[in-house]
């Protein structure tokens, strides 16, 4: 630091003076021309402010000249007050991490994804329905709060089952049951009318539930159609997870060449779940779909899941063209495709059934697969199919992630339909 520099026959020292003081030396000197002797009048402000910026060149001046002898002596002091300061201040950091690195707790969220089992996944994603049929306060709505049966609560049921999608044919059968438990059994409250209803429901249900076994070919080829929106390129990412799960190979083939982005859809879920998808850019999709099942036989491959456009079943020519697709795959394979899964929207209610027909007719359906069943309120219509196209339910869907694909159990079902998330009844399943 330079303490000083001499001036004529005066010594200035700027360094440490506050802006009052560098203010006062700089006005206009006395007429004895003494630096000490100021003028008494007061000096404008622009002119104050002109000679600190003066000041501050004198200062880079002196700077770059000759120091006196005590300029090293300060010059110490000056950096140790930094070095002092930076050691203790280093410790408080030190001490904070032990102290901060056990506030986030990894426990919690892993014990949080245990606790959401299947079956609260299930009772969370039937929520709208069951809100529909059975209530959300321990099963019961106010129509169910009623203490009496009689004809005006059959009939205010009726619609409730109506307005779930259960579809005429599976309504009346559930009502025509419940009037001869109530009579049989002499059945007089609300309750054990609803244990009634649930196991109507079951005995609709449970001729639905066949699990599919992949068995006696390899590879095991499953075609999997619907119409655009249906979760179908999804549902494909998750069937490969699941199967991967159960220790099986999947290859995937991107026969959906007429939808844009849907080849790069299916890419996405080959490269999460580990899994070669056979692509290309464009061309024949039943060809995409012959490479896929040569290249599942080259390689020892378990399983081929094979995506086709998705089509509208009032599209006759559209739908030839998956017809085509199965045509081929029984030259590649003989005694394939092994199974075809129709995807189908819960939120399309009673369409389903059309689209159920319709497919069937053009590729012969093996299977259902029902997704996005956590966003609507018409998971009735599983009982309209099992009345009126009782096709095997393979899978159902009920949210976004990808386990929330599941094998369908009608007991599970019916359960989840009329017990609210957290009642503490099969937590653990």
């Amino acid at each position: 630091m330079v303490a000083g520099r001499s001036i004529g026959s005066s010594r200035i020292r700027y360094c440490g003076l506050d802006a009052a003081r560098i203010i006062a030396a700089f006005r206009w000197p006395g007429q004895s021309g003494s630096v000490g002797h100021f003028h008494p009048q007061p000096v404008p402000i622009e002119l104050t402010l002109t000679r600190l910026l003066m000041f501050g060149f004198l200062k880079k001046t002196l700077k770059g000249g000759n120091t006196p002898p005590e300029t090293p002596a300060a010059a110490p002091e000056t950096l140790a007050a930094p070095t002092q300061t930076a050691a203790v201040s280093a410790p408080p950091p030190v001490v904070a991490a032990p102290e901060t690195a056990p506030r986030p707790v990894s426990n919690p969220a892993p014990e949080q994804e245990k606790k959401r089992s299947w079956m609260d996944r299930l009772r969370s994603g039937l929520s709208r329905t069951r809100e529909q049929i059975g209530g959300g306060l321990g099963g019961l709505t106010s129509l169910f709060s009623r203490r009496k049966i009689d004809e005006e609560f059959l009939e205010e049921l009726e619609t409730t089952l109506l307005m779930a999608d259960c579809g005429v044919d599976a309504t009346q059968h559930l009502l025509k049951e419940l009037r001869l438990r109530w009579k049989r059994d002499k059945l007089e409250t609300a309750d054990q009318l609803q244990s009634a209803l649930a196991e109507g429901l079951l005995s609709i249900l449970a001729p639905l539930e066949q699990p599919l076994e992949i068995s006696g070919h390899r590879p095991y080829i499953i075609m999997i159609a619907g119409v655009n929106g249906s979760g179908k390129t999804t549902s494909i990412g998750k069937l490969a997870k699941h199967f991967q799960n159960e220790g099986k190979s999947v290859l995937l083939a991107a026969g959906d060449t007429f939808r844009a982005a849907a080849r790069e859809q299916l890419m996405t879920w080959g490269e999460r779940n580990g899994v070669a998808v056979i692509a290309q850019e464009s061309g024949d999709p039943a060809a995409v779909v012959f490479d896929a099942i040569s290249a599942a036989r080259a390689r020892n491959i378990d399983i081929v899941l094979a995506d086709t456009a998705g089509r509208l079943p009032t599209q006759l020519h559209l739908m030839e063209e998956i017809a085509k697709v199965r045509r081929v795959i029984q030259k590649a394979e003989p005694s394939g495709p092994h199974e075809v899964l129709l995807v189908l929207d819960a939120n399309i209610g009673q369409n389903a059934l059309q689209q159920v027909k319709a497919f069937d007719a053009a590729i012969g359906v093996t299977g259902l697969v029902l997704t996005k069943l956590d966003g609507t309120a018409k998971g009735g219509v599983v009982a309209a199919i099992a009345r009126q196209s009782p096709k095997p339910l393979r899978f159902i869907g009920v949210g976004e992630q990808i386990d929330d694909l599941q094998t369908f159990r009608a007991k599970e079902f019916v359960e989840a339909l009329f017990t609210p998330l957290g009642s503490g009844k099969n937590e653990a399943s």
